[in-house]
């Protein structure tokens, strides 16, 4: 009997002084019960969770907390400033998650993801905000990783302003468009590596299949982070494990290295040996 290979392409993702075995950040918002959500996670494989941390957000209707249902032994909890429109609520909305988490006693609580966001039409983040934003909460002792868009530029200003990872979007947040501008993800990649190849990036937004997680992997992302393609799925917990193949896939197929794009075709089986055939004619 053939033992197994081990999985090519698996080795330990490191980010602000943590490792993980997957490269898939999973949020917990927009379930249809915190029940399903807890299962959907599960099939993931997922290691970190996003959790908004306002009051509104972290208890349903039944006044239950998701916080109930997450195992803090298996996941490290990742809150997020979601629905912060200035830098200052996001500074606030950090350190009530630091709180909260400290007393559960997640090792996870100095983490933030950080949203400063431009406009409720787009959500598309505000670049100054989360310069600032950034900036404060590093001083405050806080692992930021920064929501931004596209725009390579801006993503390398927030790193210089201290960001532990800096999360482009693929598209508009909830948008299931995927990753849009494929090149300005590649130049975000590129210049936000430059003198760190391990310069965790990762993509944030817009997920829609497991198709887009993949292409953000084979573009070279180190991770991808989404929630509503898995939420509102018609089947959260089969999507949940089709994202985590598609993670797994695309990361392979980055490493391998794809073949070059050629204008025409090239035969798969050589036509020297061929009966009958004469070079040149």
């Amino acid at each position: 009997m053939l033992t197994p290979s081990p999985e090519p392409g698996s080795s330990p993702f490191a980010i602000a002084g943590r490792t993980f075995g997957s490269r898939l950040f999973v949020g917990t918002g927009k379930y249809a019960s915190n029940e399903l959500m807890r299962d959907a996670l599960a099939a993931s494989g997922c290691e970190v969770v996003t959790v908004a941390v306002r009051r509104e957000r972290l208890f349903n209707a039944q006044g239950q907390s998701l916080l109930d249902l997450l195992d803090t032994k298996r996941f490290t909890i990742l809150p997020n400033t979601a629905g912060c429109f200035s830098a200052e609520d996001a500074v606030r909305v950090a350190l009530l998650g630091r709180d909260i988490l400290e007393q559960l006693g997640n090792p996870g609580a100095s983490w933030v993801k950080l949203e400063v966001l431009g406009d409720k039409k787009t959500l598309l983040p505000d670049p100054m905000g989360t310069v600032e934003a950034t900036r404060t909460l590093v001083r405050e002792g806080f692992k930021v990783l920064a929501y931004s868009s596209d725009d390579p530029i801006a993503a390398v200003r927030i790193k210089e302003a201290g960001a532990a990872s800096v999360m482009p979007a693929g598209s508009p947040i909830g948008s299931g468009q995927g990753v849009l501008n494929r090149n300005n993800i590649v130049l975000c990649l590129e210049l936000l590596k430059q003198g760190d190849s391990s310069y965790p990036v990762i993509v944030d937004a817009g997920v829609g299949s497991a198709s887009d997680v993949s292409i953000a992997m084979e573009l070279g992302a180190d991770g991808v982070l989404l929630n509503t393609a898995i939420a509102h799925a018609k089947d959260p917990v089969m999507m949940a494990h089709a994202m985590r193949h598609a993670c797994t896939g695309g990361r392979q197929s980055y490493l391998a290295g794809r073949i070059a794009k050629k204008l025409y075709a090239t035969a798969s089986s050589p036509w020297e040996g061929v009966l009958g055939y004469i070079p040149g004619e």
